[in-house]
């Protein structure tokens, strides 16, 4: 039987030390890939990766058991990743289809590159996106995560997200159609 995040916190809290290992390899990948998509720069996401579990890791007496601990540390990530940015001022772009496997590994040669080229293409569009957009669509399509839960990892209103999101993806349907 797998512990629950919360329970896996208040045995760390208790002094077994070990069992946030467990809450990294639950977590690490979809944090890296959120922080791939929103760095474009593997090398980058990875440490950036580290930096937010390192980060949660001293953090975690401040974690409240009435927020999702997916959700803050997404929150951690976000701000870690925007720290970064803002010192770059520049952000490189790697296309997703790089490192991961979108294409249906039963369809031909032709479907695989049609499905390829579509994911250079958005991907390249949300490269184009401001940040702010970027970051809700990617948790919103990507992460799946709920408004009040994207609320949470970026300090917004749950009204606010719904409305970034309305804009966000206007703005990606406007870079699609070589509007901006």
């Amino acid at each position: 039987m797998q512990l629950q995040d919360h329970e896996c916190v208040a045995l760390f809290q208790d002094g077994e030390q070990d069992v946030f290992a467990e809450l990294v390899r639950r977590y690490q990948n979809r944090i890296f890939r959120f922080l791939l998509r929103m760095t474009g720069c593997r090398e980058d996401a990875l440490e950036l990766t580290q930096d937010t579990m390192m980060k949660a890791l001293r953090a975690l007496s401040s974690w409240r058991p009435d927020t999702a601990f997916s959700t803050w540390l997404f929150r951690i990530a976000n701000n870690t990743a925007t720290d970064r940015l803002r010192r770059k001022k520049v952000v490189k772009y790697i296309p997703l289809d790089e490192h991961m496997d979108f294409p249906d590994p039963a369809a031909g040669p032709e479907e695989a590159l049609q499905s390829a080229q579509r994911t250079r293409i958005l991907d390249a569009a949300l490269q184009r996106l401001q940040k702010d957009y970027r970051e809700v669509l990617l948790l919103r399509e990507i992460e799946e995560m709920s408004y009040a839960e994207i609320g949470e990892v970026l300090g917004l209103r749950e009204g606010t997200v719904k409305s970034r999101i309305a804009r966000a993806r206007q703005a990606l349907l406007d870079v699609c159609r070589g509007r901006l």
